[in-house]
Order: structure tokens, then sequence, then C-alpha cells
């Protein structure tokens, strides 16, 4: 790796594009870790270009010749008139950077150097496939080199050798503070923590309902971490002695409070993986009693998710959810809750409905848990699967209609 300026960099990028005869693809960290201040210079010199973000923020860089290109859709990209979603299971991304969305240039968010290497830091997850996919093509891989990165172990160690140019970046890093779980998200996780015993292992995301599962298993020991991301909570578990000491936590990508960055620098316990390994079902399933909760949109009489599509257009993705809903599914005494409201705030809508009308994202969960209570699926006839949804978890304004719908689909 050559540290260079800015300018320098913005140069090579042009150079390297113009020399290509197709429209260039510029693959970044995504989520909260995006390299702004080096990736906008960047796409300014670029007339025409795909930029593939996972989950992107609000500030990323889009001029009118930039196509935002995703398998996963955050509110950067959403509903951008010229977005461009590619349908795909999160573990199945890395390999489409060998295939379909080879990369031309990938612009990463690392620590500075040391002893030859960098680390990603607080983001792994798809990158150190598309470094690889860059470097067997001759792709241009470039750093934004911020002394603010946490160090983080594992896939996040990254050899200067794969990284082409490095520019020196002192930024200050995303951050978030969780707002306290409202009434319904604090007896929803209250209801999935008192089905997680000691010695489970938790997919713990962000979110309210991740926030009050974890607040209720505090007192647990020998606790397990595998997770595509995880927030605060997981230091809250740690501090609480909650977690397995020998054990751990292995996510791919962290976002949280700078308590929590602080935590997770330089720091063994914390081990951050690739997605090809986090959201490997068959690793997943490895994991004892791996537990995961997801959330969906909608959820319908025959246990089928939505969580992607609003009225036809994306919204979001597949994600983790099918991976984590199928590894936990066979991960021994393991099981995948579906935690949801039973009505929709803002929509003014129930969540559980009769069959759900767009393409559905997971299904054959363990439960559906709202606030209503735990309608528990796994093993059960879809008759009394659909008798569960209706009766403890549909909101019930809404059940009368339900069981005419549910006689109808024959369901009753």
């Amino acid at each position: 790796m050559r540290v260079v300026e800015l300018d320098l960099a913005v140069r090579a990028v042009r150079e390297h594009c113009g020399s290509l005869d197709r429209t260039p693809r510029v693959v970044t960290s995504g989520n909260f870790a995006s390299p702004v201040v080096l990736l906008g210079p960047l796409l300014a010199e670029l007339p025409a270009a795909r930029l593939h973000a996972l989950n992107a923020q609000r500030e990323l860089p889009i001029h009118d010749g930039v196509v935002p290109e995703t398998t996963f859709v955050g509110p950067g990209f959403r509903r951008h008139p010229r977005l461009s979603y590619v349908p795909c299971r999160l573990s199945m991304v890395p390999r489409l950077f060998h295939g379909p969305l080879a990369p031309d240039v990938v612009v990463v968010h690392t620590t500075t150097p040391r002893d030859g290497m960098v680390s990603l830091g607080l983001e792994v997850n798809v990158l150190p496939a598309a470094i690889e996919a860059a470097r067997a093509r001759g792709a241009l891989v470039i750093a934004q080199l911020n002394p603010r990165m946490p160090w983080t172990f594992g896939d996040a160690e990254v050899s200067v050798d794969d990284i082409d140019l490095g520019v020196e970046v002192d930024a200050p890093l995303a951050t978030h503070t969780a707002r306290p779980p409202s009434d319904d998200a604090r007896l929803i996780g209250s209801r999935v923590a008192a089905e997680i015993g000691d010695g489970a292992t938790l997919q713990a995301g962000i979110g309210e309902v991740p926030d009050a599962t974890i607040a209720g298993v505090l007192a647990r020991r020998g606790l397990r971490i595998w997770t595509e991301m995880f927030s605060d909570g997981v230091l809250a578990l740690e501090e609480a002695g909650a977690l397995d000491r020998g054990t751990p936590a292995r996510t791919s990508f962290v976002f949280g409070s700078q308590e929590l960055y602080d935590w997770v620098d330089d720091n063994p316990r914390v081990r951050m993986l690739r997605t090809e390994t986090t959201n490997s079902p068959a690793e997943i399933a490895r994991q004892p009693a791996m537990t995961s909760i997801n959330t969906a949109l909608q959820v319908d009489l025959f246990d089928q998710a939505n969580a992607s599509r609003i009225d036809a257009r994306i919204y979001s993705g597949f994600g983790g959810q099918t991976d984590f809903t199928v590894g936990a599914s066979h991960s021994p005494g393991g099981r995948a809750f579906m935690a949801l409201r039973s009505w929709h705030p803002r929509a003014d809508v129930s969540t559980i409905v009769p069959l759900v009308d767009e393409p559905v994202t997971s299904f054959q969960h363990g439960a559906v848990v709202t606030e209503q209570g735990i309608a528990w699926m796994w093993g059960r006839d879809e008759r009394e699967q659909a008798r569960n949804l209706i009766e403890q978890a549909a909101h019930p304004s809404v059940r009368d209609d339900l069981w005419e719908e549910a006689r109808a689909l024959g369901l009753a």
C-alpha cells in the first residue's frame, strides 16, 4: 500500500476507470462505516459509475451519473429512481463479486497500518470477498485510513499488500444512542427472553425488540453471540457477566455508542468474521441453542413473512433473515423467532394477514411473537398454526376477519 494525498487517489481512480470499456463498479463499505470523505471526490471524477453498498446510509454522495446498486436497500438508496436492487441472501453476496458483480474499484474504511496490516474495524461483512475479487482481476483497492477506527481481529485484519492506495483521513465515526423500548417492544422482548436459557447462542441485532430481549437475559449465564451485527446490548451482557468468557462474541459488523467502540477496540473478546461465515446456515446450525430474533412487515396464516417489500416496491431485501431462520432451526436446541407488533403503527393495519401479497422473505419460524402473545409454529399442522396466529399473535380487532379468511383458505 502506498499512502498518498486525496488528489492522487482521485487521479488513480479516474485513470483506472477511464481505461475500461464499461461503466465501472465501485464497491464500498456500507452500513455505518462508509468512507464518505474519500468516496465523494472519487465518485465526482467519474461521469458514470455503479456504486455497490450494503444498507447504504443517507450521506453517500450520488450524482446523476451514479447508479446505486445493492443487495440490501438502506435509507440512502431507498426509493431512488435509478436503484439497481439485486435479490440475494446475504450469505451468498460475496459470490457475486467473483461473478456478475465483479468490482473495478473497492473503497474501504480502515484503521491506520500497524505491523503490515490494517483492520476493517467496525465493518467486515462482504468486504474481504470484494478485496479478493479485486486482487484477482487487477481492480483497484483504496483505503480511507482513519485513526479513530477501532482495531478488530479475525477477518477484519487485511494485509497492506492487498491495498493499492491509502488516504489518511481523521473523521468521526457514526454512533447510535438507543431509545428506551416502547411498552409493546418491552413486552415482546420479555416474551422472547423468557424462552432463552443459560448457554444459548444469540443473534442480537439493533432495535427496540433486541434491546428489550437482551434486558431480559442479563441474569443468564454462558450466553454466546453469533450474529450478523451487534450493538450496545452485547456490551451490557458482557458487563452483567452473562457471556461465556471462553467464547468470543462473533459478528460481521458493529454499530452503537462510542463506549461500545472503545470496548471493541483491540479486544480479543470480539471476533469479526466475513459474511460467508457469520451468515452460513451450516455454521449457524453448529451453534448450541442458536436463537435468532428477526422481524417483518407482515406474517400470514401460513407462517410466511414479508420483510422486504411495501406495495410491490423494494424496502430492504432478504438480508440475513433467511440465513438465520434456517440455521437456527437446524441448531441443536435452536429456535427462530419472528418478533413484531401485531399492529403496524404507521400504516395503521394488522401485521398478521391472511396471505402476504408480496414476495416471501422467510417462513417456517419456530414461533411468531407479538405483544399479544407467542404463537408457536414449529411442529404444528397448518390449521393449528393459523389458529395460534389468530388467537395468540393477532390484534383482537382483526381476529374475526382473520377467522373468516382462514375458513376461505381451508385453514379452519
